[in-house]
């Protein structure tokens, strides 16, 4: 059974998309005699620079079809509809004559790098021809260059990419390959298309059917719309043949609510199994150890008052600390004696945080990050970066934020005693001899505890459906540790 794959064939501007080559794919690998078993969307590492939007490989599982037909077919394909002239565009196409159970280790490994690592074309090739997969490049121009078990009189072979990185695409392809070996948490996605000729015009959707139909399925269907902003976040905005996209746990569920969608006219319809909605890019790290470039989930404790900036950004420290495993924290535990109540950050050094960002595009999920005080316990999952820092010869790490679980919060606060006769906040009295209140002379010998209004619970919030990346897992599918809040 051979595994063909593809990635890296979509362009921003001009209009395709890889599912979109996916599915003419098995369409020509059916028609040629194949039985085409399994299609997989498989999303790589959201960070890395080449991607063209969201980062997708194909893989068509395929029987009943010799390996080098198949090599033929899936380079013609490519060559037909892939946008190669588009310089953010690197084609490639890997051919691995394996059954899936059998994917080596080390493709299975090299998949789940792939979400979290930005991988080499080198290390891609290499380890394509030490398994005798062939593969295929097609560069600047539409060139193509073809390696593994190839040989001088391929055709394709003697259309050499001139200039140019020919063949980003294995990448992503043989990382498609070892996909089903890699990850055992598989959603689904059911796409329509439109005719090509249509790509570029508006896409006629009625968003009344798409609410109806999103209601209907929920929560076995999800992130198909925003209930809060009225988006139709199944439907994409860039000029591709995708009419719409409908995700979900159940092939069946999916494929009603596009049976649902009042719209244009359907050229083709595929059900892909992917990795969207998994967290499968998100690894367990630690403060002060984090790569450039990666998704991980970090423990820690929130060293900063949140602060909205320019663009609607809202910045928060988040510092290291314990797992987040015991009860709600009782105090900040400050007992200065600036009557101005205490500060958690100052328990913090620069080396032990990392500054966490709520983007403005996450829209209502910033008010619970805003929502956070120094001292909660938190878990925050996103993308970290690496940032030059304005005019200093020094780099800062970022995190943004896809979602975040509240573990423990500050419920008091170290505050100035009140006056038990006249309610009026005391004042202090000199060092270290505690408060007195100038009006009745009534005192105290410390601060006092004081219970704190908190607008945010404990658990898991998540940024809502129409700021989501594909492979982030919506709170709504479950399997979290603690109580979810979701976004509709």
């Amino acid at each position: 059974m051979p595994i063909v794959a593809v990635d890296d064939t979509d362009s921003r501007e001009r209009g395709m998309c890889t599912t979109y080559v996916g599915a003419r794919l098995a369409e020509r690998l059916a028609a040629a005699g194949g039985r085409v078993e399994r299609r997989f969307l498989v999303r790589l590492n959201p960070a890395v620079k080449h991607k063209t939007r969201g980062n997708a490989a194909v893989a068509i599982h395929v029987d009943e079809i010799d390996a080098a037909d198949a090599f033929e077919i899936g380079a013609a394909t490519v060559r037909e509809f892939a946008v190669p002239a588009d310089p953010r565009t690197s084609p490639g196409l890997v051919v691995a004559p394996v059954e899936p159970a059998a994917v080596p280790t080390d493709v299975a490994a090299f998949a789940r790098r792939a979400l979290r690592h930005r991988l080499t074309l080198d290390e891609a090739a290499s380890l394509a021809e030490a398994h005798g997969y062939r593969h295929a490049a097609f560069g600047t121009g539409g060139a193509g260059l073809a390696g593994g078990a190839g040989d001088a009189d391929d055709p394709i072979a003697s259309d050499i990419a001139e200039g140019g990185v020919p063949g980003r695409g294995r990448i992503g392809a043989l990382a498609a390959v070892g996909a089903l070996a890699a990850f055992d948490d598989w959603t689904v996605e059911h796409i329509a298309y439109r005719d090509l000729v249509r790509c570029g015009t508006p896409r006629d959707v009625d968003a009344e059917s798409v609410f109806a139909a999103a209601d209907a399925a929920y929560p076995t269907v999800w992130d198909t719309v925003d209930r809060a902003t009225g988006e139709i976040v199944c439907v994409p905005n860039a000029p591709g043949p995708i009419l719409y996209g409908i995700r979900g746990d159940d092939a069946a569920a999916c494929r009603e609510v596009a049976a649902s969608i009042e719209s244009e006219a359907v050229a083709r319809t595929e059900t892909f199994m992917t990795n969207q909605g998994t967290d499968a890019h998100l690894a367990a790290g630690d403060v002060g150890d984090l790569r450039d470039g990666a998704g991980y989930r970090v423990d820690g404790v929130v060293a900063s008052d949140p602060e909205t900036r320019r663009g609607g950004h809202v910045h928060v420290d988040v510092a290291a600390g314990d797992d987040g495993s015991s009860a709600d924290t009782d105090s900040d535990g400050d007992d200065d004696d600036d009557g101005n109540g205490g500060d958690a950050s100052d328990d913090f050094d620069g080396d032990d945080r990392i500054r966490c960002v709520a983007f403005e595009p996450t829209g209502r999920f910033r008010d619970h990050v805003r929502a956070l005080r120094p001292g909660d316990r938190v878990t925050v999952c996103g993308e970290h970066e690496w940032r030059a820092l304005p005019g200093r010869d020094e780099e800062s790490g970022t995190l943004k934020l896809e979602k975040i679980a509240v573990r423990g919060l500050v419920r008091t606060e170290r505050a100035v005693p009140t006056c038990s006769e006249c309610g009026r906040s005391m004042s202090s009295a000199g060092k270290n001899q505690g408060y007195r209140c100038r009006r009745c002379g009534t005192g105290e010998p410390e601060k006092v505890e004081r219970e704190v209004d908190r607008a945010i619970e404990t658990g898991w919030y998540e940024v809502p459906p129409s700021a989501r990346r594909h492979v982030a897992k919506p709170l709504v599918r479950g399997g979290f540790d603690a109580p979810v809040h979701p976004e509709r």
